[in-house]
């Protein structure tokens, strides 16, 4: 899963899971799930995380670049961004860089987690033991989308209620982080599905 997400994030092909670059994002991304437990332990290793993550994130996308400037690159997401001019024309080239940077990373980390792996071993195995459950989630994706003539998007999701809530259940019974990611804080005055969120309230995510 990790060399096969990692082309499609940077275009980059490795020969085993020992290349550089794929221990050193996975590392990187363990630290992330890490840095999400409660405790005071924090504070006192986040100095020591920060470089390893810049060199996850940096590296890679500098060799993509490099790629690209020789026109020696294989198709990938870092790529076709890079190529295109319009994204975040309106930021600059330092920020753009950033942002660039962060996707094609978390594109990476979130498909070669440990944590993806454990999600779906439990699914299967909710479906071995429930296979009604499967067959009446099939029937709502195929009243959906048709049999097998697209994929879903974003905007299936209000249209898919029985899929969804089995998702939520599937993380709900085998939770993989103790929360849905690391806490974040509100910058601005915000309403989210009828809820007042003030600026600069801490946020804590749940994963289902």
């Amino acid at each position: 899963m990790g060399s096969a997400t990692f082309k499609l994030a940077y275009g980059c092909r490795h020969a085993n899971d020992q290349d550089p670059f794929l221990i050193n994002a996975a590392k990187a991304t363990d630290n992330l799930f890490n840095a999400t437990m409660m405790s005071n332990f924090l504070k006192h290793t986040v100095r020591k995380w920060r470089e390893h993550k810049n060199h996850a994130v940096d590296a890679p996308y500098e060799w993509t670049k490099t790629q690209l400037a020789t026109g020696e690159f294989e198709p990938s997401v870092l790529s076709a961004l890079l190529q295109d001019r319009k994204l975040a024309s309106g930021l600059p080239t330092k920020d753009r860089e950033k942002e660039l940077k962060e996707l094609a990373y978390i594109l990476f980390a979130a498909k070669n987690s440990k944590k993806s792996a454990t999600v779906l071993i439990a699914f299967v195995a909710a479906m071995i033991a429930n296979p009604e459950v499967q067959v009446k989630a099939q029937a709502e994706i195929d009243s959906v989308l048709g049999y097998a003539t697209r994929l879903p998007m974003a905007s299936d999701e209000a249209h898919l209620p029985y899929v969804r809530n089995l998702i939520l259940e599937v993380l709900r019974w085998q939770p993989v982080a103790p929360t849905g990611g690391p806490p974040h804080v509100s910058y601005q005055d915000d309403v989210y599905q009828g809820y007042d969120i003030q600026k600069g309230t801490m946020l804590i995510g749940n994963p289902w």
